[in-house]
């Protein structure tokens, strides 16, 4: 294996550094949490997302790194293999049904960088999911801004262009005929698109299937753009978040929308170069793991 070996004091501050860096973040949401604090963005991300705190806050060198023993607990077997006294992640170990499911993965991965963005949705995939619904259905305690009559006449004159499965799938069911496409879950690799907000947050989705032999600090990357994309569809959603300092973006006046397309461009920039590396990465292990 052509890789230098990184000596145990040298990883392990690594690894100490990253995991710091993380409870930045991770240990004031514990705190909230621990007290009952609900929040419609940092929640989102351990719920509809379900890699744990625990795991994130966790350092992987990613593919091509040696490490000098010895290793700490996180560093499974199941993907490390040692050659005297050393360790590395090893794509040989990989079942072959995970093999197909990581090809799966970067096939979508590809097929949504070449694909062209689009930018028209303004947000209108929360506002569907609850058109003509008889309670707040949203897994946030929030109410809408607006009510709901008014909420369900905003929806019609809109046009829906909802391109993700997995926003379009909570659609109430008068909603579903109003999308101007029809996404399923075998067909999803054709509708991804590099502007769908949901598409950008769920690089971090794709990174934890594949970790830990993509690198902890890309994870981590992905982490920050899904909360603040995750923000941006709370801000343009019917629902009023001022409680948790969350001002609305008005995706029901002109003004509004083109706020949102505006962060919307911006949040698909940052998207970029994470998908470039995760699609780099992803091609490197899958080069050695199907060679076997």
């Amino acid at each position: 294996m052509n890789a230098n070996v990184i000596k145990h004091s040298d990883w392990r501050a690594q690894s100490d550094q990253f995991t710091a860096k993380v409870k930045l973040w991770t240990e004031p949401y514990r705190a909230q949490k621990g007290k009952g604090f609900k929040h419609p963005v940092n929640d989102f991300l351990f719920s509809y997302y379900s890699l744990s705190m625990g795991k994130l806050e966790s350092w992987h060198p990613g593919l091509g790194h040696i490490l000098e023993a010895p290793l700490a607990k996180h560093f499974n077997p199941r993907h490390y293999r040692e050659i005297n006294g050393n360790f590395f992640l090893d794509p040989t170990l990989i079942p072959i049904k995970r093999i197909t499911r990581y090809r799966w993965i970067l096939n979508m991965l590809e097929a949504t960088r070449d694909r062209p963005a689009n930018f028209s949705c303004f947000g209108l995939h929360e506002w569907a999911m609850v058109y003509q619904a008889d309670i707040n259905r949203h897994r946030e305690d929030a109410p809408l801004r607006f009510s709901q009559k008014e909420t369900d006449k905003i929806v019609e004159q809109r046009t829906i262009r909802c391109s993700h499965y997995d926003a379009y799938r909570f659609f109430t069911p008068p909603a579903h005929g109003m999308n101007k496409l029809n996404p399923e879950y075998e067909t999803r690799p054709d509708f991804e698109q590099p502007g769908c907000l949901h598409t950008n947050m769920d690089l971090y989705k794709w990174c934890y299937k594949v970790s830990p032999l993509v690198s902890s600090e890309l994870l981590w990357k992905c982490f920050l753009l899904t909360k603040d994309v995750r923000e941006l569809d709370m801000r343009a959603s019917p629902y009023d978040l001022t409680e948790y300092d969350l001002s609305p973006v008005k995706i029901e006046t002109k003004q509004g929308r083109e706020e949102y397309e505006k962060l919307q461009r911006a949040l698909s920039e940052r998207a970029k170069p994470l998908r470039a590396e995760l699609i780099t990465q992803l091609t490197a292990i899958l080069d050695i793991a199907e060679k076997e």
